[in-house]
């Protein structure tokens, strides 16, 4: 057992010393980060109990299990770090971190989250070089999700690209989401749906669009696809060597076995052709959660449930257009990491998680997040919902137009009256202005691993449980609106001198109270020492 009173080396030189249990006393007020982007909400860890068991599906206190991306980190606001090539489960309680799992491993890695985290991505998830497709931060993303959910057809994707660009909107990347196809697993256009998809493509690439198309590693029963690939085992298989039929959102499905080269070959063969013949720019590569797979599941390979999801998200790096839900330990990696679907709910279930979610994305190494579908994408909360809450649609879009990536699956012009659309293009604007920045700080992320949205502890002492706002790079802090009808709220603000997006400036290190309205967002730039 690795206990507080065993020195724990900078790991920027050799650690040799890992054990499969862990505790660690904490320093005097240490709070951690990582683990489950799902928990962000319980970020930063060390203030009060709690417990996560990182092997399977991340499940709520109601039973539930939610898909989100996964990573076996944990960094510390004191430097120092938990680290692990396989999943592990952690618990704070008594002021006292405990793990349990396979060879971990803790050093130190400086004095800061910042250090911590610097630290971590040398040692263990170094940056690619790269980033996603650079068409997916220049302009927002459109899914055809809550338009048109189970029926989108090539006249009815036509015509929702047409109501976009007519109404005034930028063009960007275009989702084409579930049931284009006529079977899952067999990716080809359902062509009494789609009778030209080529053309369609084309079109909406001359409107200034680029075009992604949902799939899943999922395979229809008792279709052709499923017949010849049960034949050539490169179906998963349960326990007692049978192939695995699971439940999942859209009834029941037989799965990939992508622990098998072959499966792995077999589907980008289908993915590439479609990039060919039809001219689609990438993937939205939905599910693949640890909760499809079994611990005892017969594989080509050995596998745990979160390696089948590391598998699903090492498909996309073969196409710079690609969105995930879920992952598993890509840290570093140009993928496109968005949120799990959201209800449209004021409150901690709803629009309050969404920064710290996203800032809990970029502490496990995911520097490239979108904070899934403006104005809620869980589509039975949705269906539910009736008319569109208009002012909690404008905050959402708030928070998108600072983020790495924002997406609209409802249409605006459909649901907001001049007022909110107002607000809504006054959004567009403030992300217009701060693109370049936005820009920098994914090529930044993409050369040095480090997350383009940060917690106020990445660049400031003091701030530590402050997840409601953050800083966009070390110089812009951004506070954002997620409470009805709010008219003020309150910006904790750094050490230095800070102008407000008003023009106000404050003396740091202050608690400040601000005006927003509507169509305000509020942020504050760093300004030089007098």
């Amino acid at each position: 057992m690795i206990s507080e009173s065993v020195s724990v080396e900078p790991l920027d030189v050799p650690v040799e010393q890992t054990e499969d249990e862990l505790e660690l006393t904490l320093e005097p007020d240490e709070r951690w980060w990582g683990g489950a982007v799902a928990d962000g909400l319980r970020m930063p860890y060390g203030d009060g109990s709690f417990a996560r068991d990182l092997s399977g599906p991340v499940w709520q206190e109601d039973g539930t299990s939610v898909s989100n991306q996964s990573s076996p980190l944990l960094i510390s606001t004191r430097g120092r770090l938990v680290w692990s090539d396989r999943p592990f489960s952690f618990s704070f309680r008594d002021g006292v971190l405990r793990a349990s799992g396979q060879r971990i491993l803790v050093g130190r890695g400086g004095g800061t989250l910042r250090e911590a985290y610097r630290s971590g991505v040398r040692r263990f998830f170094p940056a690619s070089g790269g980033t996603p497709a650079r068409e997916l931060f220049t302009g927002p993303q459109y899914n055809t999700w809550i338009e048109m959910p189970y029926t989108p057809t090539q006249e009815s994707v036509l015509r929702f690209a047409d109501e976009i660009v007519g109404t005034g909107m930028p063009p960007g990347v275009l989702m084409i989401d579930d049931n284009w196809s006529p079977d899952y697993g067999t990716w080809q256009f359902d062509r009494s749906r789609f009778p030209d998809p080529a053309a369609m493509v084309r079109r909406l690439h001359a409107q200034g669009f680029s075009v992604m198309l949902w799939i899943v590693p999922f395979v229809s029963p008792d279709s052709a696809v499923f017949r010849e690939l049960e034949s050539q085992g490169l179906l998963l298989r349960d326990r007692h060597g049978d192939t695995a039929v699971r439940r999942w959102w859209n009834g029941f499905s037989a799965l990939l076995d992508l622990t098998h080269p072959a499966a792995v070959s077999w589907l980008t063969d289908r993915l590439d052709a479609l990039c060919s013949e039809t001219g689609v720019d990438g993937f939205k590569f939905d599910g693949a959660d640890p909760s499809d797979y079994r611990a005892d599941d017969r594989t080509a390979g050995s596998a745990e449930p979160v390696d089948h999801t590391e598998a699903w998200a090492r498909i996309g790096l073969r196409y710079p257009f690609n969105e995930y839900r879920a992952c598993w330990r890509m840290g570093g990696r140009p993928l496109a990491q968005r949120l799990a679907d959201k209800p449209p709910l004021w409150g901690k279930t709803g629009i309050e998680s969404l920064i710290p979610e996203m800032l809990a994305q970029g502490m496990i190494g995911h520097p490239f997040s979108c904070p899934d579908m403006i104005g809620g994408g869980e589509i039975k909360a949705m269906s539910a919902q009736g008319a569109v809450d208009q002012e909690f649609f404008v905050r959402y879009a708030q928070i998108a137009a600072l983020s790495p990536m924002m997406q609209f699956s409802v249409a605006p012009s459909r649901v907001l009256d001049g007022t909110h659309l107002a607000a809504l293009r006054a959004a567009l604007d403030v992300r217009a202005s701060l693109l370049p920045l936005i820009l920098r700080l994914v090529d930044e992320a993409g050369d040095t691993g480090e997350p383009v949205l940060r917690p106020m502890a990445y660049h400031a002492d003091g701030l530590d449980d402050v997840t409601d706002q953050f800083f966009l790079g070390p110089d812009l802090v951004v506070a954002p609106v997620t409470t009805k009808g709010a008219a003020e709220r309150s910006v904790a603000l750094p050490a230095g001198r800070w102008r407000g997006d008003d023009g106000t400036v404050f003396e740091g290190p202050a608690v400040v109270g601000v005006r927003c309205d509507l169509t305000r967002i509020p942020r504050f730039e760093r300004l030089p020492d007098a």
